[in-house]
């Protein structure tokens, strides 16, 4: 650790933290092994689609994602805003729509860019829709929350390419 923080001296390595880190995943919409991308839910239902390939002659698994994309999705991963004033959300919070549990929180962060309580989680298929107003259980208080698109930051990865 102090090598490398005296190798890094001259390029300006500086120390940072965790939930700074926290904070700018979830505004770009990135997920976190083990709290968003879990074995339960497959790459449909996880919204990384994007990287199967169905059209390969062979993958393992492949049979079986078949027939998951057959069936339809069990659930959909989204990002939502929090109008939580009160605390911050934390993973394993329910989401809820009309009084029922409808999901659960994954991730959560301030987004300090966005100026936004930041939550990801998996919710029911037809409440995944961009602006869907839900509400989610903030220490036994339940509050507002809205589905957003899944990268509130910089959308066109302009800054990372710079």
């Amino acid at each position: 650790y102090l090598a490398l923080r005296k190798a890094g001296e001259a390029y300006g390595l500086r120390l940072f933290g965790s939930y700074a880190v926290e904070s700018m995943r979830l505004e770009k919409g990135y997920r976190h092994w083990k709290a968003d991308l879990v074995t339960e839910f497959n790459p449909y239902e996880s919204g990384l689609s994007r990287f199967v390939k169905m059209d390969k002659p062979h993958f393992i698994g492949k049979a079986a994602l078949e027939k998951m994309v057959a069936d339809g999705p069990r659930r959909s991963f989204v990002s939502m805003v929090v109008d939580a004033t009160h605390a911050t959300p934390h993973g394993g919070d329910a989401i809820l729509s009309g009084g029922r549990v409808v999901g659960s929180v994954t991730s959560v962060a301030w987004g300090h860019r966005v100026g936004k309580n930041i939550a990801m989680g998996f919710v029911e298929p037809a409440l995944g829709a961009t602006g869907t107003a839900l509400m989610v259980d903030v220490i036994g208080v339940p509050t507002p929350a809205t589905v957003v698109p899944e990268c509130l930051y910089d959308p066109e990865n302009l800054r990372v390419r710079d």
